[in-house]
């Protein structure tokens, strides 16, 4: 006999939630599976350059904090340079370049430590203001969202980078400046991630 569609039980939402965190944050959702996760610290221990904290909030079209996201980060060295075999220029040994982490299950805040990157080498000869990738993907979200955080003192690089000069209204580009602090002796950038809204940050289709 088939049963009616009303009694059968609802799937979960085809979205990245709510199980992202067993799977690709484990540690911090509070599961002890792996002998060694992705963590907070991008750069690796012995990287050179500036140390940094970079840190914000993820917020919704209503302002209000998104509490399960997950977001990724990739970046170059110092010297602007990739951990990628392909990359121009000498890798620096040790450098991750890369990490993942999530938001603090009570107030939404994330946060991570890393090394300030360089001026990395775009297309066609051009060359980019230091930037860090970063991936968001949060329950409700069906694709990832791609963005990137540049630094609000790199002023002179960031007029000239390829990509921000796409973006056509300065009120749009602002979006993805991060504002320097500092704090207990440490640099500290802020940069909110605004999914939707007036003040929406820009994303990238890559």
């Amino acid at each position: 006999m088939v049963q009616p569609l009303n009694y059968l039980k609802e799937t979960p939402s085809q979205t990245a939630g709510p199980y992202v965190h067993i799977g690709l944050a484990p540690g911090a959702a509070g599961f002890d599976i792996y002998e060694q996760e992705l963590g907070q610290d991008i750069a690796g221990p012995n990287a050179k350059g500036e140390r940094i904290r970079v840190e914000g909030l993820v917020v919704d079209g209503t302002g209000s904090p998104i509490k399960d996201v997950l977001l990724e980060a990739w970046q170059a060295n110092s010297d602007g340079v990739y951990p990628h075999p392909e990359s121009t220029g000498e890798t620096e040994e040790g450098f991750r370049g890369f990490g993942r982490v999530i938001t603090n299950f009570e107030t939404g805040e994330w946060g991570f430590d890393t090394v300030k990157p360089g001026q990395t080498a775009g297309r066609n000869g051009t060359t980019q203001a230091p930037h860090i990738n970063l991936w968001v993907v949060a329950r409700g979200i069906n694709l990832g969202l791609n963005t990137r955080i540049y630094f609000e003192d790199e002023a002179e690089a960031n007029a000239a980078d390829p990509v921000l000069n796409v973006i056509e209204w300065e009120k749009r580009r602002a979006t993805l400046i991060a504002k320097r602090s500092e704090r207990d002796g440490q640099t500290v950038y802020r940069f909110d991630v605004k999914i939707q809204g007036e003040e929406e940050t820009v994303f990238f289709d890559i």
